[in-house]
């Protein structure tokens, strides 16, 4: 039996996409919520998890980087996916007949343009693929779902538009969670090291902790801060950096944000992914 890796969203998901095309020796396990996604994992009903966690167009996946610090799960690997947004309907229906088209809220506006060329209302739907199931379960030749061309073979639906998107570059990043790190590999592209942090309540403590970043020449790729518990005065921060721990260049830096810290946890070590460094 193979191993399973889990995604948030129904069978033809974009999360289904990426463990398509990063785990494809894998079985995808669908999940309602990136929640229920880490706690296969956790339980081991899966072996791996693809989670979401930023968009190129609206920036970050919402509450997942105050989700992951708590997972009890590390980041071994990332993968890009290529968010092409196509227009599918029940086989036989006509692009003039499609009346409505059902899609997630973040994928709506990313089509306004194709849809208003043709008059069609956007529709909103809790997931994509499930938009397309619901419209392959339907009789209505006047619906359509936004989705993807793998939610199409799924269900069996024709595609009358093929990546109707406005922006020609729209990517999600996903990172892939296990129950236990590995440290050892190193990846063609260099490695990418995540963790989360708090600064210490004294006077520029941030500005003092990014300072061995920049005296030990490490690039910073992210740095994004958000509130703990609901308290405003505990941020918490989630930086990612190229290389390694092992690096002596990462060591010293990790060791002066250690001094201006009272917290600090490593997320993952990983293999930086080829698309990370396509430009265009």
């Amino acid at each position: 039996m193979a191993d399973k890796i889990a995604f948030q969203g129904e069978l033809g998901a974009y999360g289904h996409q990426a463990c398509v095309d990063a785990r494809p020796d894998y079985d995808p396990l669908p999940c309602p919520t990136f929640d229920a996604a880490i706690e296969a994992v956790r339980k081991g009903d899966a072996t791996l998890g693809m989670i979401a966690v930023e968009n190129s167009t609206y920036g970050r996946v919402a509450d997942v980087h105050s989700l992951l610090p708590e997972s009890g799960l590390h980041i071994v690997d990332e993968a890009f996916v290529r968010v092409h947004v196509n227009l599918l309907a029940k086989p036989g229906a006509r692009l003039t007949q499609i009346e409505t088209a059902l899609g997630h809220v973040v994928i709506l506006p990313q089509c306004a343009g194709f849809l208003r060329e043709h008059g069609i209302q956007g529709v909103v739907s809790s997931d994509n693929a499930r938009a397309a199931r619901e419209v392959a379960e339907g009789s209505d030749m006047t619906v359509g779902a936004l989705a993807s061309e793998l939610a199409a073979d799924i269900y069996g639906l024709s595609i009358l538009g093929r990546h109707i998107e406005d922006h020609a570059r729209n990517t999600t990043r996903f990172v892939v969670m296990a129950r236990e790190p590995d440290y050892k590999r190193r990846g063609k592209h260099g490695m990418m090291t995540s963790f989360v942090f708090r600064v210490r309540n004294i006077p520029a403590a941030l500005y003092k902790a990014m300072g061995g970043f920049a005296t030990n020449g490490v690039n910073m790729t992210k740095l994004e801060s958000y509130m703990v518990g609901g308290n405003f005065t505990a941020t918490q921060f989630y930086a990612e950096i190229e290389g390694h721990p092992d690096d002596r260049n990462v060591q010293l830096a990790l060791e002066e944000l250690d001094y201006f810290t009272d917290m600090i946890k490593l997320m993952g070590v990983y293999p930086a992914a080829p698309r990370r460094h396509e430009r265009g």
